[in-house]
């Protein structure tokens, strides 16, 4: 008597199939997976990335965009053709995106440009003419009838400076202070009473923010930097009357273009090429004046290198003095 074999399972077929076909959309996903990130990487050495530490953003895109794009229709034969602007909200934002080769060039003034040299082993390239001048200090003033002539003269008193951020209306005169023998001591208000035995500072956030303090008498000094001193929106003519500067830092680079430290070296020295050229270049003209009214980018030379490292020891100092 024969047999017959049962049929087959149809839940296990339709469940190999199912397996077979989910394999299948798996290796298809992977392939488009590696071709997205070929295509990506492709782009991405095509592309000149220029960056900047910023809040706020379209304002600082309008200004970064036309330098990279002049960089940029200089170096098609490098194989770069595209240009793209990344933002960092702060410094360490700034370093990952250096350390990770994000962003390969930066313009920034010289503490944060330590900071990505020192953190992200990022490159000083040149140093920026930023509004025509190559170097810029810090100014203390105050009201002529203060009383305040010296800088021992603010202790028990309150300076207003800008921002925690700011080279030349925080970190330098707070650094002056310090090598003063000044105890520093943060407060909250202009309105706050600092110690006997401290100088008391707050930060005001804006330049025409610290001249009105100062003007009306909620602080008693202000520090900035000496363009400040001389622009009408930040110090207006009747206010500047009644004040007077007691106290110069020496000079301070202006502004440095900065380089992550694995950029391509062809592109690097392309890049340097055409900024220490820029300046002879017509078609560089409307780029630069964008570029914060930059008029020239010049060699790290001898000086300028001298410069950055007296703000070093400085920046150094200021970490042990806050």
């Amino acid at each position: 008597m024969q047999v017959r074999k049962p049929p087959p399972t149809l839940g296990r077929d339709a469940a190999t199939l199912r397996a077979r076909a989910l394999l299948v959309l798996l290796a298809v996903m992977a392939a488009m997976a590696l071709g997205d990130a070929s295509a990506a990487d492709e782009a991405r050495d095509r592309t000149l990335v220029i960056g900047k530490i910023s809040t706020n953003p379209k304002k600082h895109y309008l200004y970064l965009k036309p330098i990279a794009d002049y960089v940029v229709a200089n170096m098609h034969d490098l194989g770069i053709d595209r240009v793209k602007v990344l933002m960092a909200r702060d410094n360490r934002q700034m370093i990952r995106y250096l350390r990770s080769g994000r962003i390969d060039w930066v313009t920034e003034t010289v503490f944060p440009a330590i900071e990505f040299e020192e953190q992200a082993g990022a490159e000083i390239l040149a140093l920026k003419w930023k509004k025509g001048v190559p170097t810029y200090h810090s100014v203390f003033f105050t009201r002529k009838e203060s009383g305040v002539k010296t800088l021992a003269d603010l202790v028990g008193r309150v300076i207003a400076f800008e921002d925690p951020g700011s080279t030349s209306s925080f970190l330098v005169p707070a650094a002056i202070l310090a090598d003063a023998g000044l105890r520093l001591e943060r407060l909250e208000t202009p309105r706050d009473a600092a110690s006997a035995d401290a100088v008391g500072y707050v930060f005001a956030k804006q330049e025409i923010n610290m001249s009105t303090w100062v003007h009306k008498g909620l602080v008693d000094a202000g520090a900035f930097a000496n363009q400040d001193w001389e622009k009408e929106d930040h110090l207006p003519r009747a206010f500047r009357a009644a004040m007077s500067i007691f106290h110069r830092s020496e000079p301070i680079p202006r502004a440095l273009e900065i380089v992550r430290k694995d950029l391509r070296p062809d592109v690097k020295r392309r890049l340097k090429r055409l900024l220490l050229t820029a300046h002879e270049d017509p078609d560089a003209a409307s780029a630069l004046q964008a570029y914060q009214k930059t008029t020239r980018f010049e060699e790290i030379g001898v000086d300028v290198r001298a410069g950055i490292e007296r703000i070093r020891k400085i920046k150094e100092r200021l970490e042990t003095a806050l």
